[in-house]
């Protein structure tokens, strides 16, 4: 991956290249020791977008597309799991006849560029949260006590 990121103060600057998946390099942050984050913008373009919903019955539902999209808005947030770094991300991103499409994003290869911004929440005073499995087969998200 090509991933480069400058970190000024709590603020991660992230621009990812052609070919970079988007949770991958991501997480690869973790390297660098920014482990719990809110992803509070993202756009580009990108590609292999498959974005989703949770339907009533909590079965996601997905939606692939592999044409090329504008990557128009990301929220999101990189929290410490038990496997490793862990990503949970939302997009918006319009085709090229400006239908635009939105959801929870499983997975994105970049396209020509992303261009996002991360505010980083563990400075220093332990861990501000993570994610945690439920009863059910997905993760919540938990809060850390900090002493």
């Amino acid at each position: 991956m090509s991933m480069e990121h400058r970190r000024v103060g709590r603020d991660v600057f992230v621009r990812l290249d052609a070919g970079d998946e988007m949770h991958a390099s991501i997480r690869e942050l973790s390297v660098y020791g920014i482990s719990a984050a809110a992803i509070t913008s993202g756009i580009g373009r990108i590609r292999n977008t498959v974005i989703g919903y949770l339907d009533a019955g909590g079965v996601y539902q997905k939606e692939v597309h592999e044409a090329p999209m504008e990557l128009l808005s990301t929220q999101g947030n990189l929290a410490p799991g038990p496997d490793g770094p862990f990503t949970h991300m939302h997009i918006v991103g319009s085709n090229d006849n400006h239908e635009v499409h939105g959801g929870h994003l499983f997975e994105a290869t970049v396209e020509v560029t992303a261009e996002m911004h991360l505010r980083v929440l563990d400075g220093g005073e332990g861990c501000a949260f993570e994610r945690v499995p439920t009863e059910s087969e997905f993760f919540s998200l938990s809060f850390c006590d900090i002493e």
